[in-house]
């Protein structure tokens, strides 16, 4: 089941790199962010398995929206758009 648009979700706050060699999809300065989703974009295989050549179960895909002065304090303008995947979103955190 797919999460609908508007549905307030936080990017976990992880560093797998920290616990050995990953590819890693979610950018750095969301982790831990709050946002919202905009829209389901589909179920694709997980490229962090992928990367590594090892069996890569399919994972919803969201677009997220994030306001620019929750991730970056002086900024201004639209609200940021990224792909996350669902494994690395938190529901109504």
């Amino acid at each position: 089941m797919s999460l609908p648009p508007g549905t307030p979700v936080r990017v976990k706050d992880d560093w797998p790199e920290a616990r050995g060699p990953v590819h890693i999809r979610t950018p750095h300065y969301v982790r831990g962010r709050r946002g919202e989703v905009v829209r389901h974009l589909g179920d694709f295989p997980n490229p962090e398995d992928l990367a590594f050549a090892r069996p890569a179960p399919e994972r919803a895909l969201y677009h997220v929206a994030f306001r620019p002065t929750d991730l970056f304090p002086d900024a201004t303008g639209d609200d940021l758009v990224i792909e996350i995947f669902e494994h690395w979103l938190e529901v109504g955190a």
